[in-house]
């Protein structure tokens, strides 16, 4: 039998009694053209499929997590609920209202 824990609390998920939320993220880097190179007549992405290609390749595995990450994780309904109201982890922090002086 297959047993789930909350990636954040660490909480044991009861398969029968509990409900399981997955959250799926994809980190990857921008590739952004420079501006005086969009008006070339390059295959952009013929380039980019070297580039994949060239770190598939490569012997640092390092180098791919640089560029592309898929990451899973199992939640519990409470965990869930914090990730909704703050998926990148800030705190709710005070908004001051500053008089425009």
């Amino acid at each position: 039998m297959i047993h789930y824990t909350c990636d954040c609390c660490q909480r044991r998920l009861d398969a029968q009694n509990d409900l399981r939320y997955v959250v799926k993220m994809e980190v990857y880097a921008s590739l952004d053209p420079l501006e005086e190179a969009m008006d070339d007549d390059r295959d952009h992405l013929q380039e980019l499929q070297d580039i994949l290609e060239r770190l598939d390749d490569a012997e640092n595995p390092q180098i791919g997590d640089d560029v592309y990450q898929q990451l899973r994780f199992d939640l519990c309904s409470d965990c869930r609920r914090r990730f909704l109201r703050s998926p990148l982890g800030h705190r709710g922090s005070k908004h001051l209202n500053f008089s425009e002086n």
